[in-house]
């Protein structure tokens, strides 16, 4: 690599998708400008960088951007070696795609249709959390992380968007969707998770946190 490189990731303080960015760059120790964005007045930065989506995060690296935190996350790991994040076998390497994408469509649309206002239909969606996040929790058993024994993509893309996403949603609607007795091997991942500097660096304060995903879960219903 050569020794000066522009790095900068446009992104929004309580974004789970910037922060698996953010991780990721901590990892590997690469130094990066961080350009926070406000998407109700989006910058002409961000309209340059990402014409086609005109959203965060979006990763700048030598004047070229780069949207969507899994392609993004890919790219960093391709060019910067230090600290794999991806699986070197290529079937490892799949299945924590597949899982990724599995948290990411499957997980996620679950967990937002918890903040519906009928009560039924809270507790379906409660009830399909639960039995995705039980097909999640099987591919921690035996492990410290999903990537074994440190922090890897997967963990990246889960612990962005449900313990420090999802979970501020459920904590301000006063619901413990996934608790530590029915999710045992899940909790022990989320502390070994959080007692990570790189990802303890990128925790947003929690009340603000929790009151950015109340208002949210206001939009979204």
């Amino acid at each position: 690599m050569a020794e000066k490189e522009e790095v900068k990731l446009l992104s929004l303080w309580a974004l789970p998708f910037g922060h698996r960015v953010e991780i990721a760059l901590k990892l590997k120790g690469v130094p990066y400008d961080y350009l926070e964005q406000d998407l109700r007045n989006k910058s002409p930065l961000l309209l340059q960088m990402n014409p086609v989506h005109k959203q965060v995060p979006v990763f700048v690296h030598n004047g070229r951007p780069i949207a969507e935190s899994l392609v993004i996350l890919e790219y960093i790991d391709e060019t910067w070696t230090q600290y794999p994040i991806l699986p070197r076998d290529p079937y490892d390497r799949a299945m924590a795609r597949f899982w990724a994408k599995f948290v990411d469509e499957k997980i996620v649309s679950a967990g937002l249709k918890s903040v519906v206002k009928a009560e039924k239909g809270r507790e379906a969606a409660i009830e399909e959390t639960q039995q995705l996040m039980k097909l999640l929790e099987k591919e921690l058993v035996g492990k410290d992380f999903f990537g074994g024994e440190r922090v890897g993509f997967l963990d990246l893309v889960a612990g962005s968007m449900i313990p420090m996403s999802l979970m501020m949603l459920w904590e301000g609607m006063g619901v413990d969707v996934i608790p530590k007795e029915k999710f045992p091997e899940f909790h022990r991942w989320m502390n070994n998770l959080l007692e990570v500097e790189a990802v303890k660096e990128c925790l947003p304060p929690r009340e603000k946190h929790i009151e950015h995903m109340m208002e949210y879960a206001e939009r979204y219903k």
